[in-house]
């Protein structure tokens, strides 16, 4: 069983990762921003938990970018309606506790130093960091992957030159300068990891117990979900459905919440997924299924970042599995399909049978049972969880529409946290 404590450092690459999944053509953008960050906090003599902080937004300054087309105009000059993707960054970093401090960083990391006055901006107090994640994000996207680093550096300083007091806070810009001759850091930035060229002590960063992990996967439940109001809801219904489920069948108190955390994140591999699959109004052709298998196999790989959570990863990435070894994307057979992953596989199937799809609205009880029942019966799927959730049908379908339905408010509230107010 896994160990109480799980790092928060491995969990922040996690969600970098699956949101680099969204475009790849941006993979590590988040990285180079945390990496160039923490070097202008350390060059501005911004004390040491201020560095370990802006390393945190600089990893999560653009999760609010949920799809290709947002995350690719973010690296364009800045769109006036660029700040959106900001607003709704720092609104699903305030569903998790110990990320409020930085939501306000990341809300106006969009904010010119021209629009400015006295460190507010119509009002409002323009955190420090938000300037120094400015000034790194749009450094960073000038530097040309195709090319060569080094030879770009007098273009890309002429260019942030000749922006400073207008677009960028001058001190940044100043500490810029000091860091340009420096060659590893321009190096490490064009890499594909430019993370692991920080110091280590900078990255040991606070252990979550299995509670804040519950709150940091609903997070990433969010991210996946929020993409398409098709499944806004989806992750809440499979997670908590799991949770009941696996008390059901004996579970211990710290095994539901793990399974619980396996339905939050049983899906992430479908960041990797384009939004038009996800919504598309009609069943889908044999090559856009075999795309969407994909997503297993993707979950599996994000969740591999840490040995803290390698039950948790097999109850996520499984659920697609089939007893009969004709499931995916390891093509698993009976005992090798661990019960948690056969409560998820019953979960998902449940939740998503049960609820309104772009091509088919959802399935009343009678329907629902014959769909699980002819699984059973062609060796898909457990039969004694099967016959668990039959028992206890009306209560699961209780627990996963309340929860939907608190999803569904959620969705709402994000959706609207995308309108600053501000923009024209």
């Amino acid at each position: 069983m896994e160990p109480a404590r799980i790092n928060l450092y491995e969990m922040l690459l996690c969600i970098t990762n699956s949101v680099d999944l969204v475009a790849p053509q941006l993979a590590n953008h988040h990285q180079q921003v945390a990496f160039l960050a923490y070097h202008l906090a350390k060059a501005m003599g911004l004390p040491k938990a201020e560095q370990q902080q802006i390393i945190i937004e600089g990893m999560l300054h653009d999760i609010g970018a949920l799809d290709v087309a947002e995350r690719l105009a973010v690296i364009e000059e800045e769109p006036i309606t660029v700040n959106g993707h900001a607003f709704r960054g720092a609104k699903l970093l305030e569903y998790f506790d110990p990320f409020r401090s930085i939501a306000e960083a990341v809300r106006y990391h969009h904010i010119k130093w021209q629009d400015v006055d006295d460190g507010k901006f119509k009002g409002i107090h323009i955190p420090l960091a938000s300037h120094i994640l400015y000034l790194a994000d749009r450094t960073c996207v000038l530097i040309n992957k195709n090319n060569e680093v080094l030879p770009q550096i007098p273009e890309i300083m002429s260019n942030i030159l000749s922006k400073k007091g207008s677009h960028f806070m001058p001190k940044a810009v100043e500490a810029m300068e000091s860091l340009s001759p420096i060659e590893h850091i321009w190096l490490a930035l064009a890499g594909k990891t430019p993370i692991n060229y920080l110091p280590s002590e900078i990255l040991n960063m606070t252990d979550l117990d299995l509670d804040n992990l519950i709150e940091l996967a609903r997070m990433f439940s969010r991210i996946i979900d929020f993409r398409s109001h098709f499944t806004a809801t989806h992750s809440a219904g499979v997670a908590k459905t799991a949770e009941k489920l696996g008390e059901l069948c004996g579970f211990s108190s710290n095994e539901c919440k793990m399974i619980l955390i396996a339905g939050y994140l049983h899906d992430l591999g479908k960041l990797a997924i384009d939004n038009t699959l996800l919504e598309k109004p009609a069943a889908l052709t044999e090559k856009e299924f075999d795309i969407i298998r994909s997503h297993t196999f993707f979950t599996y790989e994000l969740l591999n970042v840490s040995d803290s959570i390698t039950t948790i990863k097999k109850w996520a990435s499984f659920h697609h599995e089939k007893l009969n070894g004709q499931g995916y994307p390891f093509h698993l057979t009976g005992e090798d399909i661990p019960l948690g992953a056969r409560i998820m596989a019953v979960a998902d199937i449940f939740t998503a049978v049960t609820e309104n799809r772009p091509y088919r609205p959802g399935m009343e009880k009678e329907k629902v049972i014959g769909v699980l029942e002819s699984m059973v019966n062609d060796g898909s799927i457990c039969s004694n969880v099967v016959s668990i959730l039959k028992n206890n049908f009306d209560l699961l379908t209780e627990i996963c529409k309340a929860h939907q339905q608190i999803a569904e408010r959620d969705y709402k509230d994000f959706l609207a946290s995308a309108n600053p107010g501000y923009i024209n």
